[in-house]
């Protein structure tokens, strides 16, 4: 199980012109299509990247590791702006923010010992996401932080330590509790030093931070204690903790630092609300997507990438001033 929850720590649209629609004179005379406006970087970790079947087949050939899927929301906004924006993907599951700032990231694709073994692993090293970014990119959008913080591993933590519980008390609170501010202020100090960075790479960039969605449930009797598809073993007293004393606080810490540098925040906790783990129609799959075959570790689905997709585009077209 150490092996695990170290691999856990990862944890436009344009017409169709016919030959026939046109003179034969037009089409002779006809220019060849024009590129695109603007280039656009997207960075970022699995909530980015997709990485979990439920957002899609990964659709690169050969494999990096990243497993970006073509259901993620930089994949969905890439199809519905069309030519108006020219997309580079560099965002890569499991990954820190100092991965995008300046670390050569190891990405573990889907090895997920010992539930499932990645025939492709290990991957080679992948540069700092932020190498992507040049002078004239135009927009940057990134969603990053949650690895820093350290989710996957409280997660982890807190399945262990439900466990037997019956579902009363708050034993991950009562054991963790003490170093969440040091851990969020981790995230904001790199967070700072990754702005930073991508304004000095791109100065002329539009810059757009992506927050988290809703995970827990306001109401948390909702959650189901000991269903895999939803926290597992994890009390409702500890998942009132995670979001209120973990997961907004992380938010807040994004939305800060962003706004201390000019740049915009994309809150998708609003728009997720009732589309947590825990409800019906939920947007973020729980610890498994259908236990006990595909585990999702708490991971956006495909209608949480159509639903952040349609945030996060209307935020670049903001940025860029295009309406």
């Amino acid at each position: 199980m150490a092996r695990f929850r170290t691999r856990l720590a990862l944890l436009g649209s344009a017409a169709a012109l016919t030959a026939g629609a046109l003179a034969p004179a037009q089409l002779a005379g006809a220019q060849p299509a024009a590129a695109a406006s603007y280039e656009w970087v997207a960075l970022g970790d699995s909530y980015t990247a997709g990485v979990i079947p439920a957002a899609g087949e990964v659709f690169e050939v050969p494999r990096d590791g990243c497993e970006r899927t073509d259901r993620s929301y930089p994949q969905v906004i890439d199809r519905d702006l069309g030519s108006l924006i020219e997309l580079t993907n560099v965002s890569c599951g499991a990954a820190t923010i100092e991965d995008i700032t300046f670390n050569a990231q190891h990405p573990i694709g889907r090895h997920l010992p010992p539930f499932s073994e990645d025939p492709d692993y290990p991957f080679p090293p992948v540069p700092p996401q932020s190498e992507a970014v040049r002078s004239g990119t135009d927009v940057i959008t990134v969603g990053v932080g949650g690895n820093t913080l350290g989710f996957a591993d409280i997660l982890f933590t807190c399945l262990q330590l439900g466990s037997g519980s019956g579902g009363v008390g708050t034993p991950c609170r009562d054991d963790l509790a003490d170093n969440i501010p040091g851990r969020l202020a981790k995230v904001s100090g790199d967070y700072d030093d990754m702005l930073a960075t991508l304004h000095e790479r791109a100065p002329h960039a539009k810059i757009v931070t992506v927050g988290y969605p809703t995970v827990i449930p306001e109401d948390t009797s909702k959650c189901r204690y000991n269903d895999w598809e939803q926290f597992a073993s994890i009390t409702p007293g500890d998942l009132d903790w995670l979001r209120d004393d973990v997961l907004n606080p992380l938010n807040a810490t994004i939305e800060k630092r962003a706004g201390e540098h000019g740049d915009a925040f994309v809150d998708l906790a609003p728009s997720t609300r009732n589309h947590s783990v825990c409800d019906a129609g939920r947007w973020v799959e729980g610890v498994f997507s259908t236990f006990p075959s595909e585990v999702a570790f708490v991971h956006p689905n495909a209608k949480g990438h159509k639903n952040a997709a349609d945030h996060v585009s209307a935020a670049i077209l903001n940025a860029l001033g295009v309406n």
